[in-house]
This record gives C-alpha cells, sequence and structure tokens, in this order.
C-alpha cells in the first residue's frame, strides 16, 4: 500500500495540527484529512475511502474506542492507530485490533514506525518458514529461522542463539535482519538483541527494569524498547 489516504481525529486543535503536519511530511502519505470530533471523523468515513484513522481517546461526545468499535463493524474497517496521552487504555485499543498505540507527546520518528506498521499490516504476505545458510569449520548448514531464539549483535555481524546453547555467526548487521525478519516476529529489544516473539516465556519487570526469558536465558530489555515491547506481545496474546 502507497499513497495512502488518512483521517486524523483529535479533539484538540494543537495536537491535531501537530500530528496532521508530521503526517504529511511522510513521503508514504498522499493526503491528510483532520476534524475534531468522532462524530465528524465517523461522518467523513461513511463518505469518502480513508486507508487509516489516526485516532486520540479521550474526546467529549463520542471516545476514540467507541469510534474504533463502530469502525470494527464496516464491511472493509480502516486500520487504526492510537494517539493518546493516556497509556491506560493500550488493552481495550489491541482488543479492537488498533495497528498500533503512539503515545504524546508524539516523536516524528515513533509515528514514522506507526505508518509503517499500518503499510505492513495491508501489504505483507504471510511470512513463509525459511532455511538460513550458516558456515562453521568449514561446514554450511541450513537452520530453520523459526527454531533462532534470539539474534545478539557482534560488530557488523549477527549471531544467532538456538536451544541448548547452539549458535552461528551470520555475515548480516541486525539492523538488516531487524527489517528483513520483522514479519516472523522478531523484535528488537535492545541495541544489541533481537528476539523471535513465539519463544518468549516469560517478561519480568524488577525495580523498573524490564528482562525476557527465552528458554533458560534471561535477556535485558532497554527502557526506550519496553514499552513498546509490551504493546507487541499485547497485540500478540489478543491474536491482533
Amino acid at each position: 500500500m502507497t499513497g495512502l489516504r488518512v483521517l486524523v481525529v483529535d479533539d484538540e486543535r494543537p495536537a491535531l495540527d501537530e500530528l496532521t503536519f508530521l503526517l504529511r511530511a511522510d513521503s508514504r502519505i498522499d493526503e491528510v484529512v483532520g476534524c475534531d470530533s468522532a462524530t465528524e471523523g465517523l461522518r467523513i468515513l461513511r463518505e469518502h475511502d480513508v486507508d487509516c484513522v489516526f485516532l486520540d481517546i479521550q474526546m467529549p461526545g463520542l471516545s476514540g474506542l467507541e469510534l474504533a468499535e463502530v469502525l470494527g463493524r464496516f464491511k472493509e474497517p480502516p486500520p487504526v492507530v492510537f494517539v493518546t496521552a493516556h497509556e491506560q487504555h493500550a488493552v481495550e485499543a489491541f482488543d479492537l485490533h488498533a495497528v498500533d498505540y503512539v503515545l504524546k507527546p508524539v516523536r516524528a520518528e515513533r509515528l514514522a514506525e506507526a505508518v509503517r506498521r499500518v503499510v505492513s499490516d495491508s501489504d505483507r504476505p504471510v511470512p513463509e518458514d525459511t532455511q538460513i545458510p550458516v558456515e562453521r569449520g568449514g561446514v554450511t548448514r541450513f537452520v530453520d529461522r523459526g527454531d533462532i531464539r534470539y539474534v545478539e549483535a557482534q560488530g557488523d555481524y549477527a549471531r544467532l542463539h538456538l536451544a541448548d546453547d547452539e549458535s552461528y555467526l551470520l555475515r548480516v548487521p541486525l539492523s538488516t535482519l531487524e527489517e528483513e525478519w520483522a514479519g516472523a516476529g522478531f523484535h528488537r529489544i535492545h541495541r544489541s538483541l533481537l528476539v523471535a516473539l513465539p519463544h518468549v516465556t516469560e517478561v519480568r519487570t524488577e525495580a523498573g527494569r524490564c528482562s525476557v526469558v527465552v528458554g533458560d536465558t534471561e535477556l535485558p530489555v532497554s527502557r526506550r524498547h519496553t514499552r513498546e515491547l509490551r504493546d507487541v506481545l499485547v497485540r500478540r496474546a489478543r491474536g491482533g
């Protein structure tokens, strides 16, 4: 999906203007329509085709969550990204199959990630299981990507960790794998770590620090990735 037509709904004019400005600067978006109430947003949605809705939650009259519930009854519901100052509604939002949940104040790079998720949600094919060629001792093996539990950056290379302390060095940067394997459930949790979400068995929080357990290994989650990881795991648990 390219050339998105986006609707922004926020009852606070400064927030509406800022979000509209940031979205218009994104090359993947052709048109941005803004309005200051969920009722007006619903009217626009009934009269015009919209590829995505960026939606505030707490608004007078019809709330953003209530509007999303109405949209869920559409024959072809548009993807919804919630943009709010209140993080306590995340579970409800993903229950309504939101594509993303962005907290105010909105950062341009975080908004760009939300747009990427909208595009990926619409365009990405179902990933097939992939075999990864790895070399060790002059022998090439083919490792099933589904068996990889986490990936660790080692300079310009990446180390693939499987069960029983088995690991292989891959001559590919971690940033490349992050982009190429996102559709297979690999998620950045630290500047030097990607984790395969299907292998995560526990999420631990102690003294304000978060970690995940994969097999017998506990991996640190950096503060900047903690909230996003939680949201992604909620989405997976809800089947979104």
